[in-house]
Order: C-alpha cells, then sequence, then structure tokens
C-alpha cells in the first residue's frame, strides 16, 4: 500500500475489483472524451442542451486540463485500454472532478474512485471533504454521506451552471484503549 491506497494490483485482492491508477499525461485526450461524453449523457435531465455544451467546453484546451489533473491527485481506472472513470483530489480536501463513462454509470466505479479519494484525504489528514456536486450527482454524494451547504450559480462560457456544495467530514479513528 502507498499512503493508505493499494498499490496496482491489490485492488482486486481487497474485493474491489475495479483497478486504480495515477493520471499520465498519456490518459489526457481519453480522459477528455470520458468526461465530454459524461456530462452530454448523465446530465440531460438537469442541464440543457447550452448548458452541457459549455460544461463539455471546459476540457477543449487539453494542456490546461491536464495541467488540472496533473496539479491534483488523479486515479484513472483504465480497464483493457478502456477507460472507465476517472477522480481528482486537490489540495488534499476538494473532490474536484469525478466522472464516469456513461455506459459504465452505476457499476461501482463511481464509488471506488470516490473511496479511493476519500481514502487518501484522510490519510493525508483531512479532517474531511468538499466537493461542487452537479444537479446530476447530488443523490450520489448524498448516498455516501454527503451533506449539502450550498447552492451555487457558476458561469461557463455564455450558461449559468447549479451546483451544490457538500461537505463530508470524516470520523476521526477510534482510540485503542489498551494503549
Amino acid at each position: 500500500m502507498l499512503g493508505g491506497l493499494p498499490l496496482p494490483g491489490e485492488e482486486k485482492a481487497m474485493g474491489q475489483g475495479i483497478p486504480l491508477r495515477p493520471f499520465l499525461l498519456k490518459d489526457t485526450d481519453a480522459l477528455r472524451e470520458l468526461f465530454a461524453q459524461s456530462v452530454e449523457e448523465l446530465t440531460q435531465e438537469d442541464y440543457d442542451e447550452d448548458q452541457r455544451a459549455a460544461w463539455a467546453s471546459v476540457v477543449e484546451d487539453g494542456e490546461s486540463f491536464a495541467r488540472r489533473l496533473a496539479d491534483a491527485t488523479t486515479l484513472v481506472v483504465e480497464i483493457d485500454g478502456e477507460y472507465h472513470g476517472f477522480g481528482s483530489l486537490k489540495d488534499n480536501r476538494v473532490i474536484d472532478m469525478l466522472y464516469v463513462h456513461p455506459h459504465l454509470a452505476g457499476n461501482g466505479v463511481g464509488s471506488t474512485l470516490l473511496d479511493a479519494l476519500e481514502r487518501l484525504a484522510k490519510g493525508r489528514g483531512s479532517a474531511g471533504v468538499t466537493v461542487d456536486a452537479s444537479d446530476s450527482a447530488q443523490i450520489f454524494f448524498e448516498q455516501r454521506g454527503y451533506v449539502a451547504q450550498s447552492r451555487n450559480s457558476v458561469p461557463v462560457e455564455d450558461q449559468w451552471l447549479m451546483n451544490t456544495t457538500m461537505t463530508k467530514t470524516f470520523t476521526p479513528a477510534a482510540k485503542d484503549d489498551a494503549q
């Protein structure tokens, strides 16, 4: 294990079944495509076409997107050359991105990524994490113990996108009375 996160190949032994690895620059184009597909297909009930297009435009600049992923702790799920999802932890306390391929949503990829990012944050001393959850993802985070703090209107291109800032406080580890 490295920092509380299983090393590649250890995930399946731990019952995860979904392998995680760190982001590599070579992943950038595939993750840009996954991001755009996820936004387009998984958020249709909550955001209109113009809003989704503006949101997807965030990854048009590949260098900027790669820098954003590299500046955070970003984990990738890639199985047999196919990208299933990715998530990033910024400043050891902010879930900056969490995206799953639309055809794999609901199969545990997002939960595995989020669990790993939370373990990293906790292992690095964070008392909790924050996420700005899209309206489409809010229930996912609520089911994992996140609590809504505020609603936000975020300008992207010529559109306004709504999201909710949510937090999760980590429960301190129980102290061993035998010490």
